[in-house]
């Protein structure tokens, strides 16, 4: 991911005494000269940490008293929680536990702590205690560092997974936790080392300025320095779940069509936006329009080069939200200009924001065959995932630069031997070509090379989606398929004359056919099988198979309203 944020603990981290280090004061001047948003997010309470500051202070954005207050510049700060209940605060003065109250926060010494939990207790008060070196903070439940950051980025329109939080104590864990990055310096906690990412070495906030810069020097974290969120890919023959862990990398999804490669993107997909990463998928042929059922996701349809990119760019630099492109009803001949548009476009935004996460091309092929221009694929930003049948038709540069590589059912000998180039000592030609036409619709395999793999081939079953697929739906609705593939209806065996070349065909053809007709395709699998090898929809597959159980009273309306459902258009 592109650094865009820093998250900095004050005392123990980039302050002693404290005084802001003079180091660090530059590196933070050095970081928000180059873009970046650099946040405080310290437990002091807001009053006492700005008279300690001549000047205003050097941040984008300040939270304090342990993520209960922000202060943005040139505006009054922010409360974002409850102010202290008047009858605790009675009953610490009544024991004379000494104590200072924030805006939200009441602070006492770490030594009270037994005292403060039996107030709460009696008072029955939904508080909490958060220790801080010495000293012990109570707020309600559910302010922290880290949900005070959230609310801080919302503003500033930044997200978690471009941050990299540092931080010292024991009320820095759940801040390290919720960046992309969370780094503990060596001389603070032992315990909240262990939970971190990443380890600042020194002994001294002049090292937390060492490591600033050298973030700072880097045009994307790397790969390998990431490993806090994973993604499901399936389970092993053992039973075992085997995950892949979202390190900002470039993926790879090949196999045949209809073989199960979007199913497994889309899989990909939801997992990531669930997980409120930002992403812009690139969708020729309606595959991912589905997507729009989760929170946060815009399907733009786009029928031609109309002027999108403006409303394109303003969608995408609010990092809580995901956009599908469904460009399945433009033109063919005009979908490899207007991707090669989209991705520069892309491509200064996140080089600008670092939003969105990831951007995910389907037919891959298609669109980075030849890669004659280095704006169309940042190789240094890096964050891409790729779909394709066509493997061998990608730009060499292209494969080279995929960093996990996932492949479902292969039957084409090029495309088998093209991956083969990716997978080495993944066995001999053969071997490898039996393998991958041996994949069932729901498998796939994980190419050696990723660091989850090491130099093991890993077979998987693919995990279940969240969401409905429905390849290519637009298309499929009305485009004909070829005439090998249409559907001939028959009665006795014998052609009735009527035959469907589209799913719309069918639907419309399904009321006036008679009872004997319907009832003799359905028995024999016939619409079944003309949905999952024509089209790939094993969803609405599963459906019709759910009829030809004749678990349905009245099987004809019951397959009118799963196509209709599906693909649109009236049941009645």
């Amino acid at each position: 991911m592109k650094p865009r944020v820093f998250a900095l603990d004050f005392d123990g981290t980039i302050a002693v005494n404290g005084a802001l280090d003079v180091d660090v004061a530059a590196a933070i001047q050095e970081a928000r000269g180059a873009g970046l948003l650099v946040v405080l997010v310290t437990g002091r309470i807001l009053s006492d940490l700005e008279a300690l500051f001549c000047t205003p202070p050097p941040f984008d954005a300040v939270v304090a008293e342990n993520g209960a207050v922000l202060r943005l510049p040139t505006l009054p700060p922010i409360t974002l929680s409850q102010e202290p209940d008047p009858r605790f605060l009675a009953e610490l003065r009544k024991r004379e536990i000494r104590h200072q109250s924030g805006q939200c926060v009441v602070e006492a010494a770490a030594d009270a702590a037994p005292q403060v939990v039996e107030i709460i207790r009696d008072l029955g008060l939904p508080l909490a205690i958060a220790f801080n070196l010495g000293r012990l903070m109570v707020l309600p439940h559910g302010v922290s560092k880290a949900s005070g950051l959230q609310e801080a980025l919302w503003r500033l329109r930044a997200s978690v997974h471009n941050a990299i939080a540092i931080g010292n104590a024991e009320n820095d864990h759940q801040l390290i936790e919720s960046c992309e990055i969370g780094a503990a310096v060596a001389w603070g906690s032992e315990v909240l080392r262990r939970s971190a990412d990443e380890v600042v070495p020194g002994d001294g906030p002049a090292a937390v300025a060492r490591y600033m810069r050298d973030i700072l020097s880097l045009p994307r974290i790397p790969p390998e320095r990431m490993g806090r969120r994973r993604m499901r890919l399936g389970t092993l023959s053992t039973g075992e779940p085997l995950d892949l862990v979202i390190r900002g990398r470039n993926f790879l999804i090949g196999g045949d069509p209809k073989s199960g490669k979007s199913w497994m993107a889309g899989s990909l997909c939801e997992q990531l936006i669930l997980q409120r990463y930002s992403l812009c998928i690139l969708d020729p042929e309606g595959d991912y329009a589905c997507l729009e059922a989760l929170p946060g996701v815009i399907v733009q349809p786009v029928g031609g080069q109309e002027a999108l990119f403006l409303g394109l760019e303003r969608v995408l630099t609010h990092p809580d939200l995901s956009l599908v492109v469904d460009m399945s009803t433009a033109p063919r001949e005009e979908k490899p200009l207007l991707v090669r548009q989209l991705l520069e476009a892309l491509n200064r935004l996140r080089r600008a924001t670092g939003l969105p996460h990831r951007v995910v091309v389907d037919e891959a092929h298609y669109f980075l065959n030849r890669l004659n221009d280095p704006e169309l694929f940042d190789h240094e930003l890096g964050g891409y995932l790729l779909v394709t049948y066509r493997i061998s038709d990608l730009s060499p540069d292209v494969l080279r630069a995929s960093e996990a590589v996932i492949v479902t059912r292969v039957d084409d000998r090029r495309q088998a031997l093209a991956l083969l180039a990716l997978a080495p000592g993944a066995g001999t030609p053969s071997e490898w070509m039996a393998l991958l036409a041996d994949l069932a619709i729901d498998e796939a395999v994980l190419l050696p090379g990723s660091l989850e793999t090491s130099d093991s081939l890993m077979r998987f079953r693919v995990a279940p989606r969240l969401t409905a697929h429905v390849r290519h739906r637009l298309k499929y609705a009305d485009a004909p398929v070829c005439l090998e593939q249409e559907f001939v209806f028959t009665q006795g065996g014998r052609p009735t004359g009527r035959r469907a070349r589209t799913v719309r065909d069918l639907l419309s053809a399904l009321p006036k056919l008679p009872d004997d007709v319907v009832q003799g395709h359905l028995a024999r699998g016939d619409f079944r099988r003309w949905i999952e090898d024509v089209f790939g929809d094993r969803e609405l597959g599963a459906a019709i198979l759910h009829l030809e159980r004749g678990d349905v009273s009245n099987v004809r309306d019951a397959l009118r309203r799963a196509i209709a459902d599906r693909y649109g258009g009236s049941s009645a």
